[in-house]
């Protein structure tokens, strides 16, 4: 089966790329050792040069790889850009950083000399989805090349030419040899591919099921493995909010790349004092978006990226209002080409419906109303789910105590909503995974953390 680059706006197909056969795998495997081995003796400076080198060459074709990413999975234009930056921005900040990261911590013991060391593993299988082409892959690849290993990218199947062009701009960073190969796999292989004796670890970013499987392969053959899973990300409005901001936020963070993002807001809690008010204003606002052609600069709900993915997220509403949900806004599937989805809200939400219960991964907007703050946390935190969530006050001690001792997730965020940083590590708990990307902790997530003791 081919990878296929589909227009989701038009539905034309964009370009075919045969699948890899066993033989294309083990060329490429071998071929990405060889160049660990010679780049993990390179320098922390010339490390850093080719990482800021890519992050140049991002720059200097930012508007060829943004259309790319619209032309292939949909996202509006402006924030195609966005992503682009955002990924030139992380290559900056880790080729800044990697030498103190990567500095051994000495340890004061009855040794003549005894530290902590830091060596790259070797090459890492990464599995990336589709929704962020260039910025899943970037996110886990920067810290683990500034680490010095080499990365196996194995894109989604509907993005390969996101793959393709995100290969050509590493290959720019003036390196001696390729730090990221592709590998166009069937499904079928990877469970090898995860065993095979030249793959050192492995990181996953996807659904909670396919994760569940890496992590038993991965465990199985004794190899280091980081999941970043879905997410069912809650909003949290209290009654003293500023809801000026808050709806702003919460329309950002639940519309950005049309809700195709693990850490999208999914569910908003809102206090009874003011959810009469937020829900005003929420679907308000999302009356106003615009819904149309992502390379217009005035589009800001794009086409979902696959006719599948569609069909699943109308069966979740559909389903959600068979059991009572109110539509407020949205609701049907429009006629006409490309794999829309509008904005829609929904209200009288109960617990068992699939569009609270379940991820949703489009423009879909459940409220729900709480009497205070204790229920709004309990209902937050009431899911399977546990990489993100946001609560919105004024009162910053509450906030704060709220999002670091009450929200049982990942990445807590107080009046904003939550995204990912390179300066700070993300990755969720419980059925959102385990292990971390970014900052000091996701570079050290795929290196060989060495005691050295030196006696006399």
């Amino acid at each position: 089966m081919p990878f296929i680059s589909r227009n989701p706006y038009t539905e034309e197909v964009l370009q075919e790329y045969p699948s890899h056969d066993w033989d294309t795998v083990e060329a490429r495997l071998a071929a990405a050792r060889l160049a660990f081995l010679r780049w993990r003796e390179t320098t922390y400076a010339e490390r850093a040069r080719v990482l800021h080198e890519i992050a140049t060459a991002l720059r200097e074709d930012l508007e060829t790889y943004a259309t790319t990413i619209t032309q292939e999975m949909g996202k509006p234009i402006k924030q195609a850009r966005a992503e682009i930056e955002k990924c030139a921005r992380g290559l900056d900040y880790f080729a800044d950083n990697l030498e103190r990261m990567l500095q051994p911590i000495e340890v004061e013991t009855e040794a003549h000399k005894s530290y902590i060391a830091f060596q790259p593993l070797g090459v890492i299988l990464a599995i990336m989805p589709w929704n962020f082409p260039f910025w899943q892959a970037v996110r886990f690849a920067a810290p683990a090349i500034a680490a010095g290993n080499v990365v196996v990218l194995k894109p989604a199947p509907n993005t390969p030419n996101c793959a393709v062009m995100l290969r050509d701009a590493f290959d720019q960073g003036g390196s001696e040899e390729s730090l990221l190969y592709n590998l166009f796999v069937e499904v079928e292989m990877i469970p090898d591919i995860i065993r095979h004796p030249l793959i050192s670890a492995v990181t996953f970013t996807g659904s909670t099921r396919a994760g569940r499987e890496v992590a038993r392969i991965a465990g199985e053959s004794l190899k280091k493995c980081v999941l970043e899973l879905g997410g069912s990300d809650a909003a949290i409005i209290l009654p003293d909010a500023d809801l000026d901001r808050a709806v702003a936020q919460c329309l950002f963070g639940r519309y950005q790349n049309t809700g195709q993002s693990c850490i999208a807001m999914k569910r908003f809690i809102v206090d009874s004092l003011v959810y009469d008010e937020f829900v005003e204003r929420f679907v308000e606002q999302s009356r106003a978006l615009r819904m149309g052609d992502p390379m217009d600069e005035e589009t800001d709900i794009g086409p979902l990226a696959r006719a599948d993915l569609r069909e699943n997220l109308h069966r979740q509403v559909h389903e959600s209002i068979e059991m009572g949900a109110e539509v407020h806004l949205g609701g049907a599937i429009p006629e006409g080409r490309g794999y829309f989805y509008p904005p829609t809200v929904l209200t009288n939400i109960s617990p068992a419906m699939p569009v609270w219960a379940e991820e949703t991964f489009g423009p879909v907007a459940p409220i729900m109303p709480v009497n205070s703050r204790y229920e709004a946390v309990q209902v937050a935190n009431a899911t399977r789910y546990g990489l993100g969530a946001s609560v919105f006050t004024e009162n910053l001690r509450l906030g704060e105590d709220i999002a670091r001792n009450r929200l049982e997730v990942g990445n807590a965020f107080v009046n904003h909503y939550v995204f990912s940083d390179p300066r700070l590590p993300f990755g969720g708990v419980r059925e959102s995974g385990f292990g971390r990307e970014l900052s000091v902790f996701g570079l050290r997530e795929f290196v060989n953390i060495k005691t050295v003791y030196i006696s006399e």
